[in-house]
């Protein structure tokens, strides 16, 4: 199996390691509908698909680009 994983589920300190924002930001930007939803795993495990938080990167970054554009 060559391929990386794109679906599985990323904990906390790797999330904060791919998005590069705090907890507490990730938090408020998911209660504004700006960040992709945690998913409880269990009564204290969190988690989100690293594939929603790859889609996530790619359109703040095609957003990003597009308002530079203007």
């Amino acid at each position: 199996m060559t391929q990386q994983l794109t679906n599985r589920f990323v904990r906390e300190r790797e999330c904060a390691q791919i998005t590069g924002l705090s907890r507490q930001r990730r938090w408020k930007m998911e209660k504004q509908g700006t960040f992709p939803k945690r998913i409880n795993l269990g009564p204290r495990t969190i988690a989100w698909k690293l594939s929603e938080l790859q889609q996530w990167i790619e359109d703040t970054a095609k957003a990003g680009y597009l308002a530079n554009a203007k």
